[in-house]
């Protein structure tokens, strides 16, 4: 079931790197980021992370903890982490699981073949566990500065 906007997220458990553990109950208290992206190491998303990266301090100063999360192994994700000095974690979502809760699954064309993929979108999660804010079929450019607005806006009403 897809979360809805302004309701509580399912109680959910994912893996991410640095032995981290998200759940939404694990994170009360503070706002979540939940960037879904296609695939570690291609240049669009390696954009945004950079981009979530640069902007890492302004995100914690508004009390919020940013993960990114893609189909990519663990492996892949701390390679990924690591070339690009990310400062947040990475989920690995192998098995697709929170992409169909979330609804980001969808299917592509790429070079002429139906297949199935990430559609980049990001979700925030206030500090009482509640979806307040998603964007889906985003473009990179700006997108990190609306989070980021949405995040400081959650913090003043807070």
């Amino acid at each position: 079931m897809t979360p809805a906007l302004n309701k509580p997220l399912p109680e959910f458990e994912a893996l991410a790197t640095g032995g981290v553990k998200y759940t939404p109950q694990g994170f009360a208290g503070q706002t979540v980021v939940l960037y879904f992206y296609p695939k570690d190491n291609t240049p669009g998303c390696t954009t945004e992370a950079m981009q979530f990266r640069d902007k890492h301090k302004d995100f914690l100063k508004a009390g919020a903890v940013v993960f990114g999360v893609s189909r990519d192994n663990m492996a892949s994700h701390d390679k990924f982490k690591q070339s690009l000095e990310l400062p947040f974690d990475l989920i690995a979502d192998t098995e697709e699981k929170m992409c169909h809760m979330f609804g980001v699954v969808k299917n592509k064309i790429m070079y002429g073949k139906k297949v199935k993929g990430i559609e980049r979108s990001t979700f925030v999660v206030d500090s009482d566990g509640v979806l307040r804010h998603e964007w889906r079929g985003i473009k990179v450019a700006g997108h990190v500065d609306d989070v980021l607005k949405a995040v400081k806006a959650l913090k003043k009403s807070a």
